[in-house]
Parts: structure tokens; C-alpha cells; sequence
């Protein structure tokens, strides 16, 4: 049927209604993108010139570090030193690169070291007991032979420090492993002569075992030999390596450490990179420095129970100084919040060993002198302070130079950490809305990111609670809100709360630890512990360091066992009496309790 002269002309007239209504609805939505545009635009220059008048550094060329002389910067000591220690942009490229160099340093799957594991293996037969009848002639205790009643109070006691002895001291190291000061294939059992009528029965036996013998290594169970009055103590679910077997597997890596010592007398530490664009910013290579902490912190502790605090101390030296390789020399700048609480955490590992050493009695005098040197220069908080000063002005300067679609396509490679996923709504703030939501989103975010600043008083040192939770609570109410300018801000502010406790507890720790070490120099010379921190002053440590929570004198009291209590107030600001933090979820608690010295300390 031919369409009539009538029906086209309204055809027409539809059609055109339709593409004048699509132009008019185009036109409002050009109109409306260019007046968010210039309105969030408008709104971040007004929120800049308003921060930078109350001094805030939004200005990202004013974090680019100077340049260094090749010749005096650690990165470029070599290309082993370069491979090992910056973080490859992709697979493809470290693969590559190590290909061409043959470079390896760290653990692989063809080096793992040797560990007795006695679930696969037999157990250890760590002692011996005789059970013989009262008066079955005169015997003495000698050397790995004790002589013991079942009545005896101090039985138990007794035969606990034997078996102790014998199976020797071990330490949990840092990757999960643990050491032993012997090895325990090799051991000589203990001889436990015990007098007894009538005889003891296994499980008499077994309750004369201490509860926490060797917990740190494994079970002690007792069971007859089949010879008469004979039972063996047997050590069972031991998973543990000789101090001397790990030590002698490690060496493979002493060339790599001297390499790494040689390159860090050179008094720069900057990666050589394009710093305009701070996506583009290579970072140091995490991974490497966790190992190479992690290493150096367990041959320290195998050297500890070996009585070799000389070689200890080397180890202790190389792993507070690659600290520096995170620290950003000279200027400390640009400083990542990821690398300066990757400092923070290599700090706690640092601290941990040397009172591990502390624990052992193992430090000699010349070893307390250096730790209290090395101790007294560790200053966290400028580091993450500068982190946190930085943070929001990469955020911005990422923001401003990179179109909405590369956004979208970078969000997820860089905020792995925050869990943003391709289906998040965060991402639709790349792909349709008015780049003036995306200014309006920097200046929400720049604004809430100088809260956590009022948390430090570097001129006292010191890291304030009250202003943190402060922070928290405004950055919180701000977010909330699910407004289209609130959504990139919801995901770009870090976990200052748990960033600054951790901060604050691991600088508490290398504070409390200067003042253990003087006091261990102090039982050196005096037998006993000082009744005041007073006495330390000024013969064995210059300055006393203050508690950074609240600014007062660390707290410090002998106690009747001999020993010293010795703590800060904590994040509560409460004087809680030496009461150490509770554990919560398998890890402390730092809202609660007293920040104690004590091992271990996490």
C-alpha cells in the first residue's frame, strides 16, 4: 500500500519533534556538564588557595626530589643492587631482566633450608629416668645427671631445668620458623636417677613434666622402654631448625648482604625515575625488603644462641640501616604512606630481635653500646607525617593529569589494597559523571586528608591520640554521605587509626629499648637493676627518651623477681599500672593497655 501524502507529512513532523527534543536534551546536558565542570573546578582552586594560606603544600613539583649524583646513590650501586631493590613495572620485564643479569636473592624452592620435623621423623628422646628404689646406695648429680625423689616440691623444677638445658634454647624467627640452639638429632639425653616407692606410673611420671617446657619447641611425652624402671622423655611436634644449619644455608646470601653494605655507605637512596606524574613513580621493592629484614633478623637470633653477639650485631647493623633504602635520602621526599609503614614494620622486627638478645642475656657490653646508638636515631614519625602530608596531593595530581578512562583503567592496579573492584560504583565516577565531580571529589578528599596532620607535634615529638580520634570521627561523618563527591574520598583515605598506633607502639618500643639496653649495662656492673632510671643518666645513656604518647617519663619500676617493669601509657593515655595490652583477634590490642617491654613484644 503507498503511504498517503498525508501520513509522510506527519511521519516528518514526528521526526523532526524527535531530533529538536534530542537537541534540546543534548543541549541541557552540555549545560549542565559545563556548569559542573566549572563549579567543581571553582570549588577546588577556592578549597587550594584557602589550604595553602593556612600553610598546607598542595603544589605536587614541590615533593620532586633533586636530582644525586649517580656515584653517591645507593640505586645506582649496580644493576644487581637496582634489580633486587626497585619494583619491576610488570612480570615481563623483571623475567627479562633477571634472565640477562642471572640474578637471583632470596629463597627459592631449590634452596629451602633443612627442617626436623618429628611428625615425619622419630622424636627426640630428650631424657632418661631410672626409677630406683630409696637407698639403693649413695648417688650424686653430676653434670647431665640429676638425682631426684618424687616427694621433692622441687622435683618437678628441677627436672624441667634439666631437660631444658639439655634440648637448649630456641627462638621463633621471623618467617614463621624456629630455631634451635642444638642439634637435636644429636643430642645426649638427659639422666634423670629418680627414687621412688612404690614405682611411679607413666602418667606420674608425666605430671612431674613442667607445663612449659620447651612449649617453644614442642611436647614433651613420657613412655616406657620395655626395660624395668626405664621410661623415656620423648620431645614430639617438633618442626625446628639448628641455629648452625640455618646459618650455614644463609651463607649463600653473605655475598649480597656485603654488596648491599657497600652500597649503603653511599649517602643517597633515590630511585631514578620520572616524578612529575606520581603514577609513573617506581617504588622501592617491598618484597626484597621484607626477606632481606626477615633473613637478617633470624641469623641474628642464630648467632645470639650460639653466643657470637659479635657476628649478631653485624647482621642487627645492615638490617636497621636498609631502612634508609625506604627513607627517600636526602630529602625524605616523595614518601609513600605503603613505604613509610613498610619502615615502620622493618623498625618492629629490628626492635624485637634486639630483645630477644635481651631476653637471652646474650648481649655483651660493646653490642649494648652500639643498639643504644642505633636506637637513639630511630625517628618514625617525621616519615609517615610526610607520607600523610603527601598522600592527598598525589591523589589530586594524579587526578588532575589523567583522563577520566585512564582512571578507570588504572583505579584497580592502584588501590589493590582497598579492595576496588571493576563492578564498584566508585568507578562510574570515571566513565559518565562531570569532571567538576571529580574536583569536587580532590577537594573533599585533599581537606579530609590534612585532618590526620593534627595528630603529630613533631617539635615535641610526640603523637597525640585524642587528635586522631578526632580525625577519624570528621573523616567519617564526611563520608558517610553517599553524595557523588564523597565516593572517591571513601576509598582514597587510608587507616590512619591503625597507621598511627602502629607508628606510635614501634617508636614506643625502639624508645623503651634504648633504656633496656642501658639498664642491662647497668646489672652488668652492679648486679641488680637501678631503683630509679635516674641512675642511667648521664654514664649510660645521655638522654632519657619520653614517652611519645602524652610527653611524660616512660614509666619504670624494679620488680621482686629481679627483674624491671618498664612502659608507656599507651593509645588510652591511661596509666593502667604496667597492665599489658590484651590480645584481640589473634593480635594486640592497642586501644587498651600499657605499652610493656617485655618479650616478645608483639
Amino acid at each position: 500500500m503507498n503511504e498517503t501524502p498525508k501520513n509522510k507529512s506527519g511521519r516528518r513532523r514526528i521526526t523532526r519533534r524527535v531530533l529538536v527534543g534530542l537537541a534540546i536534551f543534548a543541549t541541557l546536558i552540555a549545560i549542565f556538564y559545563t556548569e559542573e565542570d566549572w563549579r567543581g573546578k571553582r570549588a577546588w582552586e577556592n578549597c587550594k588557595r584557602e589550604l595553602e594560606a593556612k600553610g598546607a603544600v598542595l603544589d605536587w613539583n614541590k615533593f620532586i626530589p633533586p636530582p644525586v649524583p649517580d656515584d653517591q646513590n645507593f640505586f645506582k650501586a649496580s644493576k644487581k643492587i637496582a634489580f633486587s631493590f626497585v619494583h619491576s613495572r610488570n612480570d615481563a620485564e623483571a623475567e627479562f631482566y633477571a634472565k640477562q643479569e642471572r640474578i637471583q636473592l632470596g629463597p627459592t624452592e631449590s634452596n629451602s633450608f633443612p627442617i626436623l620435623d618429628t611428625a615425619k621423623t622419630r622424636p627426640v628422646v630428650a631424657a632418661l629416668f631410672t626409677v630406683i628404689s630409696p637407698g639403693s646406695g649413695t648417688l650424686e648429680s653430676a653434670g647431665n645427671r640429676l638425682v631426684l625423689q618424687l616427694n621433692d616440691p622441687a622435683a618437678r623444677s628441677k627436672a624441667g631445668q634439666l631437660i631444658q638445658n639439655t634440648i637448649g634454647r630456641s627462638a621463633n624467627g621471623s618467617q614463621g620458623f624456629k630455631f634451635s640452639e642444638f642439634r637435636l638429632t644429636n643430642l645426649t639425653p638427659a639422666q634423670i636417677i629418680l627414687q621412688a616407692d612404690p614405682p611411679p606410673s607413666v602418667a606420674d611420671l608425666e605430671n612431674l613434666m613442667p607445663a612449659d617446657t620447651v612449649t617453644n619447641i614442642g611436647h614433651l611425652r613420657v613412655e616406657a622402654t620395655g626395660a624395668k624402671g626405664v621410661f623415656q622423655v620423648l620431645l614430639t611436634g617438633v618442626r625446628i631448625t639448628a641455629a648452625a644449619d640455618y646459618l650455614k644455608w644463609s651463607d649463600q646470601y653473605e655475598p649480597d648482604f656485603d654488596e648491599i653494605r657497600e652500597a649503603l655507605k653511599r649517602p643517597y637512596a633515590q630511585i631514578d625515575c620520572d616524578y612529575s606524574q606520581p603514577y609513573q613513580i617506581q617504588i622501592p621493592n617491598f618484597v626484597m625488603m621484607r626477606f632481606l629484614a626477615q633473613t637478617l633478623a633470624q641469623r641474628t637470633q642464630c648467632y645470639l644462641l650460639l653466643g657470637q653477639p659479635e657476628k649478631a650485631l653485624r647482621e642487627l647493623t645492615l638490617l636497621n640501616d636498609s631502612r634508609r633504602i625506604l627513607e627517600g635520602g636526602p630529602t625524605g621526599k616523595p614518601m609513600t604512606l605503603v613505604a613509610a609503614m613498610i619502615n615502620v614494620a622493618i623498625t618492629g622486627v629490628y626492635v624485637d630481635t634486639i630483645a630477644y638478645g635481651l631476653q637471652l642475656h646474650a648481649w655483651r657490653e660493646p653490642q649494648l653500646i652500639a643498639l643504644q646508638e642505633q636506637l637513639k636515631d630511630i625517628n618514625l614519625l617525621p616519615f609517615v607525617a610526610e607520607s600523610l602530608r603527601e598522600e592527598p596531593v598525589y591523589a589530586s595530581r594524579w587526578l588532575e593529569t589523567t583522563t577520566p578512562a585512564a582512571l578507570a583503567e588504572m583505579l584497580p592496579r592502584h588501590t589493590s589494597s582497598l579492595r576496588v573492584k571493576w563492578t564498584d560504583p566508585e568507578l562510574l565516577l570515571f566513565y559518565v559523571v562531570p569532571r567538576g565531580w571529580l574536583y569536587q571529589n580532590i577537594k573533599v578528599a585533599v581537606t579530609l586528608g590534612q585532618k590526620p596532620l593534627d595528630s603529630f607535634d613533631l617539635t615535641n615529638n610526640l603523637i597525640l591520640p585524642a587528635k586522631t580520634r578526632n580525625a577519624i570521627l570528621e573523616i567519617g561523618k564526611a563520608v558517610r554521605h553517599s553524595a557523588p563527591w564523597n565516593r572517591w574520598a571513601r576509598i582514597a583515605i587510608p587507616n590512619v587509626n591503625k597507621a598511627l598506633q602502629v607508628t606510635a607502639g614501634n617508636q614506643t618500643l625502639a624508645n623503651e629499648g634504648q633504656i633496656a639496653c642501658a639498664l642491662e649495662r647497668y646489672h652488668f656492673a652492679h648486679g641488680e637493676y637501678p631503683e630509679t632510671l635516674d641512675a642511667l643518666v648521664p654514664q649510660l645513656i645521655e638522654k632519657l627518651p619520653h614517652d611519645i604518647i602524652g610527653g611524660q617519663p616512660l614509666h619504670y619500676r624494679r620488680t621482686e623477681a629481679g627483674k624491671f617493669l618498664l612502659y608507656s601509657i599507651g593509645w588510652n593515655e591511661t596509666d593502667d599500672g604496667g597492665q599489658v595490652a590484651p590480645m584481640k583477634d589473634g593480635r594486640t590490642d592497642m586501644e587498651n593497655g600499657d605499652w610493656v617491654w617485655q618479650y616478645p613484644l608483639k
